[in-house]
């Protein structure tokens, strides 16, 4: 076999990213709010791992970046394998629209319900983790974190913050390309991983992140249980960091990502898939 232990192929997977992009752009619309709120909550999880880690100052940087990057995977692990829509990985749904198999309406209002869903979830989950006083272990080290993750974020120029968005979500969308490879759970997670942590290890820019984090970050400046000397928060500064993201996130997973592989795979191909599959529940979440 060209492509053994069982996995997928490269073409059958962009053939099983077809069909379940034209499954999500049709779900209904509860469904898909109410997954979408799960997976920014879920993204939340691996941003909350990723400070406790990071809230350790006695590793290096690359040390604790790494490690970081490891903990975060936490976040779309959950999304694949337990099933939830998020904005960044569905921006593989261009792939179905560019074999004319949904509408542009279609993908745009999943993008739309579904990242604010994320946003729901997430800011959720961020409130959830404030009242918690989680941020006050380790002598109010994971608080700092947050502020100083927040600060540097919300102070990132437009054209930086839209290229680290890129970049992560070409890594993101190729997690979620590689788990669909896999057969079982481990083969997932060790799809996820690498990149997953690659992007973050890197400081790269991940839109629902960002929903976690900053507003967490908002509480704890609002309620003074964190210094602010990374500098003030603010909604604006959370807009400004958010629309280049988002932005870059989209170029990265739908265009480098979603229409290349269309190119390679799907492109002008008018015949029967070449893998015959009944969809499992854990591929309707990424």
């Amino acid at each position: 076999m060209l492509y053994g232990f069982d996995a997928f192929s490269p073409k059958e997977i962009a053939e099983k990213v077809d069909t379940l992009g034209v499954t999500k752009a049709r779900l209904p619309l509860l469904s898909m709010v109410m997954l979408g709120i799960l997976a920014g909550a879920f993204i939340g999880l691996g941003g909350l791992y990723y400070a406790l880690v990071k809230s350790d100052a006695t590793f290096s940087f690359a040390t604790g970046q790494v490690l970081g990057g490891l903990t975060f995977s936490l976040g779309l692990l959950l999304v694949v394998v337990a099933g939830a829509e998020l904005f960044t990985g569905n921006n593989l749904l261009a792939m179905a629209w560019a074999d004319k198999k949904i509408t542009t309406a279609e993908l745009l209002k999943n993008w739309a319900v579904v990242c604010g869903a994320n946003f729901i979830g997430a800011a959720g989950l961020a409130v959830l983790v404030f009242v918690s006083g989680h941020a006050n272990l380790n002598n109010g080290a994971i608080a700092e974190v947050y502020l100083n993750i927040a600060a540097a974020k919300c102070n990132l120029p437009f054209w930086t913050a839209f290229f680290r968005g890129m970049l992560c979500n070409v890594l993101v969308c190729m997690a979620v390309w590689m788990a669909l490879a896999g057969r079982s759970v481990i083969d997932k997670a060790v799809a996820i991983v690498f990149p997953i942590s690659a992007f973050v290890a890197a400081g790269f820019e991940h839109s629902i992140a960002n929903m976690y984090f900053i507003p967490l970050a908002m509480l704890l400046q609002a309620s003074g249980e964190a210094s602010t000397a990374a500098g003030a928060i603010t909604w604006l500064g959370f807009i400004g960091n958010l629309i280049p993201v988002i932005l870059g996130n989209l170029v990265g997973g739908s265009v480098l990502v979603g229409l290349i592989y269309h190119l390679i795979y799907l492109r002008g191909a008018h015949h029967e898939p070449s893998v015959k599959y009944h969809q499992p529940d854990d591929d309707a979440g990424d």
